[in-house]
C-alpha cells in the first residue's frame, strides 16, 4: 500500500510539511523477531507533506490539515499492546532505518545506542500512547525534518486524505498555520461548503475561534474548527488588506477531495494568463483536477501564459507529481539517488491543449517543500519554466513507507534527488533558487494584488 513521501502536512478540514491545510482533517533490536514491515516499490513513493495533523518537523510553517491537533500522535488503541509485540515493532524499525536510511552516519546519532536506550523503556513497560510516542520520537531523533512515525489512527486519516475521501464534520476550508503572523490562512474553500456560504475565501487569515486564537503558542493549529454536527463557531477573520471581522458559521459534513483553485487572469491587453494553485501532491485527484483546469481555462481560447502557485505546496505522493509533471515536461528529468544506488526519473508527456508549450511561470517560496520543491526544481532545471518569488528551505528527501505489523507506518528518508542538466546543484542544501527574486508572502496578499502574481503576469505578457 505504502508510497514514497517527502514532506509533511494536513488537511482543517486542515491538512502539511511547510504549511497546514485546514479541511481541518488530520497530520529496534539487533534481531527482528516477529511479522516484518513491508514497503512498498519506489514507483509509488510518496514525498509527504505531513500526513499528521500536528507539524513536527517545521515549526515555521506546520503541516495543512483538515482538524489541527497540537498532539503528536493519535488516541492510542484501547486493547493494550503487548510489550513483545512493542519490541517487535521497534525492532523492525531500528533495522529498517540502520539498512536503508539515506544518510549511513545517522546524521551524527548513535544508532546502536539509541536501540539500547528505547528497548530499555519498552521493557519496563509503556501505554499504547506512550510507545507510539516513544516510536516517533526515535525517528525525530534523526534530525532530517522529514521521516516521520504514524499510528494507526493517523495511518487511516492519511490514506482518506490521499483518495480525496475526505469524511468529516467541519467548515470546508484547507488551511496553513503562518505562525510568524499568528493566524491561519485559508489555502482552498471547499463548493457548497459552510465556509463558502458566509463568504470565505483562499488568501482569507483565520485569527482565532470562539475567541481562542488558532494557533498555540509554539505555532501550531488548534483542534477547534472541527466539533459536532449543526453547531455554530464565531470566527474571526481577516481578508488581507482589511480589518478583522467575525463571522458565524454552523458546522456540517465535509466530503469529497481538496479542492483545486484555478482562474484566467486577462491582462489590459487581452492576454490570457491560467492561475491554478497547487497546494499539495497529497491528494490522488488532484493530478485530474489540474488536467480538468487545464481544458476549461482552454476550452474557449488557448492560454498566452500559465502561472503555477507552487508557494504553499509541502508536498505529497510521486503518484500524483508525476503525471502532474507530464503536463509540461517528458522523458528523463532527474535521478532519485539512495546510498548504493540511483534511479531514473521517467516522466511521459501528456500534452493537455497545449500545455507542453505555454510560457510557465513557477512560483516558489518558503512553503514550497518536498516534492514541491522537486516539481518546480526540475521544471527549472530542464528549461521549461521560469521560476519567480523566494527561496525554498530545503527539504527534498524522499521517503518511502513501511508497514508495521500493527497498522502503523514508518515514513523514512531513503533517497536524495539530483538534476539532470545540473547534477552538481544539492537542493537538500540550497533550496529551489527563483530566477526572478520577489518578495511577498501568499496570506498578505489578495490575488489581485499579489507582487509575485503581478511579476509572473508581466514576465508572461513579454511572450
Amino acid at each position: 500500500m505504502t508510497r514514497l513521501s517527502v514532506c509533511l502536512c494536513l488537511l482543517i478540514t486542515v491538512t502539511g510539511c511547510s504549511s497546514i491545510f485546514s479541511a481541518i482533517a488530520p497530520q529496534i533490536s539487533p534481531t527482528p523477531t516477529l511479522v516484518p514491515a513491508t514497503v512498498t516499490p519506489p514507483p509509488t513513493t510518496r514525498l509527504t507533506q505531513t500526513p499528521l495533523p500536528t507539524a513536527t518537523f517545521t515549526p515555521t510553517l506546520p503541516p495543512p490539515t483538515p482538524t489541527p491537533t497540537n498532539s503528536p500522535t493519535s488516541a492510542p488503541a484501547s486493547t493494550p499492546i503487548p510489550v513483545q509485540t512493542q519490541l517487535s515493532i521497534f525492532d523492525n524499525l531500528w533495522s529498517i532505518v540502520d539498512k536503508t536510511y539515506v544518510y549511513p552516519d545517522f546524521n551524527g546519532l548513535d544508532w546502536n545506542a539509541i536501540r539500547v536506550e528505547y528497548r530499555q523503556k519498552i521493557s519496563a513497560g509503556l501505554t499504547n500512547e506512550q510507545f507510539y510516542q516513544a516510536m516517533s520520537d526515535v525517528i525525530y531523533k534523526l534530525g532530517d525534518d522529514h521521516s516521520l512515525f504514524l499510528d494507526p489512527q493517523q495511518v487511516a486519516e492519511q490514506e482518506a486524505e490521499y483518495q480525496g475521501n475526505l469524511d468529516y464534520v467541519g467548515i470546508g476550508i484547507l488551511v496553513s498555520a503562518v505562525p510568524e503572523r499568528q493566524h491561519a490562512v485559508i489555502l482552498s474553500v471547499f463548493p457548497n461548503s459552510p465556509a463558502e456560504g458566509v463568504g470565505l475565501q483562499p488568501r482569507d487569515s483565520i485569527v482565532s475561534v470562539d475567541g481562542t486564537p488558532i494557533l498555540d503558542p509554539q505555532g501550531f493549529l488548534r483542534d477547534i474548527v472541527r466539533g459536532p454536527e449543526g453547531t455554530t463557531i464565531t470566527i474571526k477573520v481577516q481578508t488581507p488588506g482589511e480589518d478583522a471581522r467575525e463571522v458565524r458559521v454552523t458546522r456540517h459534513r465535509i466530503t469529497g477531495e481538496v479542492p483545486v483553485v484555478n482562474t484566467v487572469i486577462t491582462t489590459p491587453e487581452n492576454k490570457r494568463i491560467g492561475y491554478i494553485l497547487l497546494v499539495t501532491f497529497d491528494d490522488s485527484t488532484v493530478d485530474e483536477q489540474v488536467a480538468e483546469a487545464l481544458r476549461r481555462m482552454t476550452a474557449d481560447a488557448p492560454l498566452d501564459g500559465l502561472i503555477l502557485d507552487n508557494r504553499m505546496n509541502g508536498g505529497g505522493s510521486s503518484t500524483v507529481l508525476e503525471p502532474i509533471l507530464g503536463y509540461f515536461a517528458g522523458g528523463e528529468l532527474g535521478y532519485f539517488i539512495e546510498r548504493n544506488e540511483e534511479r531514473p526519473l521517467q516522466i511521459k508527456l501528456n500534452d493537455i491543449n497545449g500545455s507542453s508549450q505555454v510560457p510557465l511561470v513557477v512560483l516558489v517560496g518558503s512553503g514550497t517543500a518536498s516534492f514541491g520543491e522537486i516539481f518546480a526544481g526540475i521544471l527549472q532545471d530542464v528549461g521549461r519554466a521560469y521560476l519567480i518569488g523566494q527561496t525554498s528551505d530545503g527539504n527534498v528527501e524522499i521517503l518511502w513507507g513501511y508497514d508495521m505489523q500493527d497498522g502503523s507506518q514508518l515514513w523514512l528518508a531513503n533517497e536524495t534527488f539530483r538534476p539532470y542538466y545540473h547534477p552538481e546543484q544539492d537542493w537538500e542544501q540550497t533550496g529551489i533558487t527563483p530566477d526572478l527574486p520577489v518578495q511577498g508572502e501568499f496570506d498578505q496578499y489578495t490575488l489581485a494584488d499579489d507582487p509575485v502574481v503581478q511579476a509572473a503576469v508581466q514576465y508572461l505578457s513579454g511572450f
